[in-house]
């Protein structure tokens, strides 16, 4: 009887430390998520300025074509 007892509080130990473990390991795995999101957040922000100064490029080089080609009928 004194057996079973001792193997009842040992697998109640196992389990309590198992679920502590899994607990730890959840918490850092949901660390890890909510920094993976920051990042992508971040490169959102980067893409949308990028796509911006394309824009800013393609009508600047649009504009300097512009100012060329009258330059040139002037001469």
């Amino acid at each position: 009887m004194d057996d079973l007892k001792k193997m009842a509080a040992g697998l109640a130990v196992a389990l309590v430390v198992q679920t502590i473990g899994g607990l730890v390991w959840a918490g850092g795995a949901a660390a890890r998520i909510a920094t993976l999101e920051d990042r992508v957040g971040e490169q959102r922000l980067v893409a949308e300025r990028l796509a911006r100064l394309e824009e800013q490029g393609i009508a600047t080089r649009a504009a300097v074509e512009r100012i060329e080609k009258r330059l040139e009928d002037k001469t």
